[in-house]
């Protein structure tokens, strides 16, 4: 198609990401497989590339936006524009969930963290008693130093009885078919308690004038 040279890209395919050190592939395919196609930059320089026709280019690039540009009888013609973004990632996807405690009192605030080490991007996805109320509130923050990992910080504010259950949270590989996920199990009690354990039998037996201890844990 002389006027349409390049195949139209869906916006998905205008964000790449790739993980440190993988080739990537800047889909501009022509719609002419004969076209003289060139690659440049973001400061409209040529970047050497392979290129397939059914593919685009493929090469080991540095983040940033790159654009393709081919002729058709003298007119010049460029595609989209497209946006590599380079990821730390590894193959594993550690995963660690916290909590400050596992048992609260009706009206107190729930806090659970979930951390991501090593990657920069990820899907992570909360599962809880109130999510179907979107209950809670979430918070990502990313820490760079001194190393890479993502904490995610599900909050339920004046926690009820209801929110008892299990707080999972699902981390997804951006990248990789990897997925791994963590579990915590939190009780909320309408009201403070008093649990008492005795460590010592129903029946004890005592010498005459002995002195013996009864000890009783308190929580």
């Amino acid at each position: 198609d002389p006027d349409m040279p390049f195949v139209p890209s869906i916006p998905e395919d205008q964000f790449i990401l790739v993980e440190e050190g993988d080739p990537a592939v800047i889909p501009c395919r022509t719609s002419d497989p004969d076209a003289q196609v060139t690659l440049v930059n973001s400061l409209d320089k040529s970047v050497s590339a392979l290129y397939d026709t059914k593919q685009g280019f493929i090469g080991n690039f540095p983040a940033g936006s790159y654009t393709c540009k081919t002729m058709v009888k003298g007119v010049e013609f460029k595609s989209d524009e497209f946006l590599i973004y380079i990821i730390r990632a590894t193959s594993q996807l550690p995963v660690e969930i916290e909590a400050l405690k596992t048992v609260y009192k009706t009206g107190e605030t729930i806090v659970v963290t979930c951390v991501v080490f090593d990657n920069e991007v990820v899907n992570l996805q909360w599962n809880y008693p109130g999510k179907v109320k979107e209950k809670g509130l979430i918070k990502l923050d990313d820490i760079k130093v001194p190393s890479q990992k993502l904490v995610y910080t599900l909050t339920i504010p004046e926690a009820s009885v209801k929110d008892t259950g299990d707080y999972e949270c699902t981390a997804r590989h951006a990248t990789k078919e990897v997925k791994e996920n963590k579990k915590v199990v939190i009780t909320v009690h309408d009201k403070g308690f008093v649990h008492l354990e005795p460590q010592f039998s129903p029946l004890e037996a005592v010498n005459l004038h002995e002195v013996k201890n009864f000890v009783v844990d308190v929580q």
